[in-house]
């Protein structure tokens, strides 16, 4: 009844006036069934979301119509003509999935690709990993590497205390905090960026770690940290499993970018294969869209290891449950590329390769761009430009200098000073120099 009185204060000339329309006919019999007649009404005053601080700046560069234009803001790898560069290795695997005539386009179980889901678990943690001989890690094949930070954060949300913390580092990638907050932690960080030494603060991250409650979710970047390009030592990585275990936190890795660091697949998992030798149980969020450049084909895992081989096989099928209703099961395309070249010798030697030709093409744009803000005389201190590694560098610019770099200089990047590196060519990087150095001086 309260309905039908608030649809009568809404539309009053339904009752007095006779309906002409079809609209108003059917607009009477819904108040006549005591029904809301104006629908329109639950969506009418809903405002405009705020754009993605990635992709909103990815749209502006798209409308931007200056033939000079640079964009700095998206993380996917571009060659030397600025271009996006699909692996040969890739084109190779796909040559041969076309003539295999046993494939199908079935689906895939809930957990996804078997097969990916164990050449992903060698590749990550290691041929001598001692939790894969004794089958205490489950994986479940997700949507890249915010499907499995998801799938993975949802996972933790049905064993941990609500009151459980997340922590992050700060500065982060934005959707981390972001998944987490989705599955209904609360997220807090932890120091990472030291602004004045542009460098890692590692005194202020141990801090943080140690004060943060027993048994906090600790998400950790593998590698190539997004967004400052800064990594622990191995010694310091050392140091940040003893505070973890210590405290009794749980690491959660995100590992976004294997191979594509330093080129080194071992190098680059380091971190996560040391905490597996130290006995951790903990999650891993796997992503193949920068190192197999498969950004489209949404491949990735969430691993878990387990205590035993026993509650490996229990864990999984919660996985089960929680990707059943979410998204059912995951795309097959990608999977098969990628398990195609792990398990082929000839393949897996060519993806090397091209991995270690993308690292080099991004460590050789970042002494390209020292050497430029060198000669320019830039002010500022900018070495940490090339002790920084992986897909992004944090600059250092502040909001006002990343704003009059848009403005002024049509470069696109996000407001907090990251760019990727994989934009800047030997066609750019002299530009994007020059302008640098000019915002600095302006704002001097």
């Amino acid at each position: 009844r309260r309905l039908a009185h608030r649809s009568q204060q809404q539309l009053p000339n339904i009752r007095t006036q006779h309906p002409k329309t079809p609209m108003e006919k059917a607009q009477r019999r819904l108040t006549n069934l005591g029904v809301p007649a104006a629908f329109k009404a639950f969506f009418e005053d809903v405002e405009q979301a705020p754009p993605d601080a990635v992709f909103g700046i990815k749209n502006m560069y798209s409308k931007d119509t200056d033939p000079n234009k640079i964009n700095l803001s998206v993380g996917a790898y571009r060659d030397n003509q600025g271009k996006p560069y699909m692996l040969d290795v890739v084109k190779r695997a796909e040559e041969l999935l076309v003539k295999d005539n046993k494939r199908n386009k079935e689906y895939l179980s809930i957990d996804g690709h078997k097969e990916f889901c164990e050449v992903s678990q060698t590749l990550i943690f290691g041929n001598e990993s001692k939790s894969l001989r004794e089958g205490r890690v489950c994986t479940a094949q997700c949507l890249s590497g915010t499907g499995s930070l998801r799938v993975g954060f949802e996972f933790l949300a049905q064993f941990f205390p609500r009151r459980t913390k997340v922590y992050t580092s700060n500065p982060t990638w934005g959707n981390q905090n972001t998944v987490a907050g989705k599955a209904g932690f609360q997220f807090k960080s932890y120091r990472y960026w030291d602004a004045k030494k542009r460098g890692l603060d590692f005194d202020g991250m141990i801090k943080d770690i140690q004060n943060a409650p027993s048994g906090s979710i600790i998400l950790l970047h593998a590698c190539a940290h997004n967004p400052t390009g800064i990594d622990p030592s191995p010694q310091q990585w050392h140091t940040i499993a003893k505070v973890i275990r210590e405290r009794n936190h749980f690491p959660f890795f995100d590992a976004a970018y294997q191979g594509f660091a330093t080129g080194d697949l071992h190098n680059d998992a380091r971190a996560i294969r040391m905490f597996e030798g130290l006995g951790f149980q903990m999650l891993v969020a796997q992503s193949y869209a920068k190192n197999f450049g498969l950004y489209g084909e949404r491949a990735g895992c969430v691993h878990v290891v387990a205590p035993s081989a026993n509650s490996a096989k229990a864990l999984s099928s919660h996985l089960k449950l929680i990707i059943r209703p979410m998204y059912s099961n995951p795309p097959k395309h990608g999977a098969e590329i990628v398990t195609l070249v792990l398990k082929t010798p000839s393949l897996f030697r060519r993806w090397k390769e091209e991995i270690k030709i993308m690292s080099s093409r991004i460590i050789a744009m970042r002494k390209a761009l020292l050497d430029e803000l060198v000669r320019l005389k830039t002010p500022g201190t900018w070495d940490h430009i090339v002790s920084q590694i992986g897909m992004f560098s944090f600059t250092g610019l502040n909001r006002k200098q990343c704003e009059l770099l848009i403005k002024k200089h049509h470069v696109y990047l996000l407001y907090n000073g990251r760019i990727s590196m994989a934009g800047l060519n030997t066609s750019n990087v002299g530009r994007f120099a020059k302008a640098v150095d000019a915002v600095v001086r302006a704002t001097a």
